[in-house]
This record gives C-alpha cells, sequence and structure tokens, in this order.
C-alpha cells in the first residue's frame, strides 16, 4: 500500500476499499504524505465519493491518528454538534441542561468559521474563561460542573486537522464524505457515546438547501452509527438566528438571560430542548423525544441549567458570581446604532451568511486565522421572520467599535432584510428527524 495506489484508484474511477482509505487516513499524519498528493485525494473524494464502510474507515482512522479519550465517570457520556449558522448558542443551554440531568458533556468545540460564529469564542468572552486546557484541567472541569467546553488539542485527530487545511485552499471543503469524517473524528476521539447532531440550513447556514441537509444528516447518523454508537441528527431551520442577537459577548447575554429569567416560548429554547431531548432518548433516559424534552425544559425553568452554567464558568477560569452578576460582568461596545425599517409591513427574510459577515468585518469574527476578535460587537435586537414593523422601526441594533463603521454597517444591514406588505408566517423550526 503507498499513496500512488490509492490516487491510481481515484484517478480511474475504482471504488475504494476501507483499508485503502484507512492506510491514507492513518499515514496523513506522518510524513509519508505530502501536501501534493493530499489534496488529489481530497479532490478525488469530491468527484468520486466513498461507500459507507469507506467512510466508517476514513472517520475512524482520522479519529485514530492521534489520542482517544477515555472516560470513568458516575453516568453517561454524551454529546451535540451543530454544524454551525449565525447567532446559535444553543450548545451553551443545552449542555448545562444535560449535566443537571445526570449526563456529563465534555465537549470538544471550536472558534469562528467563515460567517459563524465559534462557540469558544462566545464562552471567551466572560472575562477569565480561557477554554485552551490541558487534558487534566479539562476532566477536572467536567467532573466539577458536569459539562466544559475545550479547544480540541493538536494531538486530538491529526490527520483531520492536516486534512482539512489542504481542503480549505483546493475548493474541497464541501465533500458530504470529508466533512462527516472530519466532524465525527474529531467528536469520537473526545471519547463520547451517544451523539445529537443539529444539522443547520437556510440563509445562515453552510448547507442552503433542504436536500443538501438532509445528505449530510444521513451520512453524519449512519456514520456515527457505523463507527461508534447511538446518534441521530435533527435539521433545524438556520433563515434566521436562533437568539435575537448574533455577536459572542451578545449571544452570551441572551444564554444568560434565558438561564436567569426562564421562557421557554422561544426558538433557543424550544431547539435546546428537542436535542436534549433526543440525545436522552438515545442514552437510554427518556422513552421518547417528547419526554426528554419536557426534562430538559424542567431542567431550564427550575434554575438547575443555571447554576451548572455558572459551575462550568467558574471550572474555566471565570467569576464565580457570573451567572447572578452577568449584566455587569461582559464588554459592551462603545457605539450603538440602530438598523431602520425602510418601510412599514412584516418581515419576509433575511440575508443570515450576510449577518454573519456584517459582524465579522466589524471585529467580532476573523478573516484570517490570527486575526483578535472583539467581543464586544455585533448585532442584537434582530427581528424575526414575521414580526410586523413600521417604517423607521429598528430591524436590529449595530454595536461597534468605531462610529462611523457602525453608522455604515447599519445602514447596509437594513438592506439585508426584506419586508412584504403580507403577513408572513414564520418557519418552522425542525424541518427533519434522521435516527
Amino acid at each position: 500500500m503507498n499513496a500512488r495506489f490509492v490516487l491510481d484508484k481515484l484517478r480511474e474511477g475504482t471504488e475504494l476499499s476501507p483499508e485503502d482509505v484507512a492506510w491514507f487516513a492513518a499515514n496523513l499524519a506522518s510524513d509519508e504524505i505530502d501536501d501534493a498528493q493530499a489534496g488529489a485525494f481530497a479532490m478525488g473524494v469530491c468527484h468520486n465519493g466513498l461507500t459507507e464502510k469507506a467512510r466508517v474507515a476514513l472517520t475512524l482512522a482520522m479519529r485514530d491518528s492521534g489520542k482517544v479519550l477515555t472516560w470513568d465517570l458516575p453516568g453517561p457520556v454524551a454529546d451535540k454538534h451543530s454544524t454551525g449558522g449565525v447567532g446559535d448558542p444553543i450548545s451553551l443551554l443545552l449542555g448545562p441542561a444535560l449535566a443537571s440531568l445526570g449526563i456529563y458533556v465534555p465537549m470538544l468545540s471550536g472558534r469562528g468559521l467563515g460567517h459563524t460564529g465559534g462557540t469558544l469564542d462566545k464562552l471567551e468572552s466572560i472575562p477569565g474563561v480561557s477554554t485552551e486546557l490541558s487534558e487534566d484541567d479539562f476532566r477536572a472541569a467536567v467532573r466539577q460542573a458536569g459539562c466544559a467546553l475545550a479547544a480540541a488539542s493538536p494531538d486530538i485527530a491529526p490527520a483531520d486537522r492536516r486534512l482539512y487545511a489542504v481542503r480549505d485552499v483546493t475548493s474541497t471543503v464541501q465533500s458530504i464524505d470529508l466533512i462527516t469524517a472530519s466532524i465525527l473524528s474529531k467528536k469520537l476521539a473526545g471519547g463520547v457515546g451517544p451523539l445529537v447532531l443539529d444539522v443547520k440550513v437556510g440563509s445562515g447556514a453552510f448547507m442552503q438547501s433542504l436536500a443538501e441537509a438532509s445528505s449530510l444528516a444521513e451520512a453524519l447518523v449512519t456514520t456515527a452509527n457505523g463507527a461508534a454508537g447511538p446518534a441521530a441528527a435533527l435539521i433545524t431551520d438556520m433563515n434566521q438566528p436562533c437568539v435575537a442577537s448574533i455577536g459572542n459577548a451578545l449571544e452570551i447575554m441572551e444564554v444568560a438571560q434565558l438561564l436567569t429569567e426562564p421562557n421557554t416560548d422561544n426558538r433557543a429554547s424550544r431547539l435546546t430542548a428537542h436535542l436534549g431531548g433526543e440525545l436522552l432518548r438515545l442514552a437510554g433516559m427518556a422513552e421518547t423525544r417528547v419526554e426528554g424534552a419536557a426534562q430538559v425544559e424542567e431542567a431550564l425553568t427550575s434554575g438547575a441549567a443555571a447554576e451548572r452554567f455558572g459551575q462550568m464558568v467558574a471550572a474555566l477560569g471565570g467569576p464565580s458570581d457570573f451567572i447572578d452578576r452577568w449584566r455587569d460582568r461582559l464588554p459592551a461596545a462603545p457605539v450603538v446604532r440602530e438598523v431602520i425599517a425602510p418601510h412599514t409591513g412584516f418581515v419576509q427574510g433575511m440575508d443570515g451568511r450576510a449577518l454573519g459577515f456584517g459582524v465579522v468585518e466589524l471585529g467580532g469574527g476573523r478573516l484570517r486565522s490570527a486575526d483578535n476578535v472583539d467581543a464586544s460587537v455585533g448585532l442584537s435586537n434582530v427581528a424575526y421572520i414575521g414580526d410586523p414593523v413600521e417604517k423607521g422601526d429598528p430591524l436590529a441594533i449595530v454595536h461597534g467599535a468605531d462610529a462611523d463603521e457602525t453608522e455604515e454597517m447599519a445602514a447596509r444591514l437594513a438592506t439585508f432584510f426584506t419586508i412584504t406588505d403580507q403577513q408572513v408566517e414564520a418557519p418552522q423550526l425542525i424541518h427533519k428527524v434522521i435516527t
């Protein structure tokens, strides 16, 4: 077996065996394969695809290319993954809620990517919090709070790290097979059992159509089942933010408010309950998703989830009283401007990707990996689809660092909302469940 043998088969359109992809993935973490060969492999998979068995083999080989965590905890170990969107802090609600119900949630998460926000960046907007943890500190945080979020260390799935960097510069990021193996290799290296996947679809997501999202969700579920254990996916709407803010500290404010002033009649709480309910079903702690969702709702409304969130923040180096004094603890941008509705009507839609990139331009995300992030900037009070508006009403509020830039951004963002004279129904939250 060697790289040329595998690449010859890809060039000729011959089906790769599980042994072929396992060998290639295992050697991605070494000097056996150079960047040109890695790029050729990614392009070949992008064009030809993989069988289900080969995709499972690729996932497992990338997982096993580095350290694989194991856990000895007095309860189930589970996790959740989102494919990314704007205004999506659901992991920060779900982890503490599940922890309060007896599930341990060690979540290896990511930073902002493109127009989407990163959960680690959001959490680190809390003063003192660090998610760059040693393995010992990560384990201690999970044991102390029941849940913790941390950045994956370089020795977690190094083959995926290598292949992802090549995919980024060879326009092969969008391969369903490679996306699936990339997501699951890191999650499975975290040592989790049951896994629920939140596959986003819509203007603020990477997957723009339901057909694309369904293909990815099905690949994720079948591959996870073949590689490790029980998994399910919910295809959820991302034509508008999950919460009414986009930006790191602003989304933490939304999370803190939902935890300390419980209200289950909102998109974020409902989505948290459905995802958590499915995970409780997979873990054998609920008969159905509906029964599990009721347990998660109780955790959110009783204050149990808020208590766990506070414990997690403290375990990650943040203030021990954050959940009681969050309004005083988070950074605020110096300039605030309204995004004005140009005429009266109903919000028909918005360009979620453009809103996300607007926050990146304000400094709330990265244009290059080395860029610093301004945690205070972003959008708040974003109008939802179906909301009635009068001419001159705010469609959102821009929080910026520079007066001229913030003013210009507020004017530009107004063009990313569509307002119609006809009443509009809000899009359904969950489009499909794949188990």
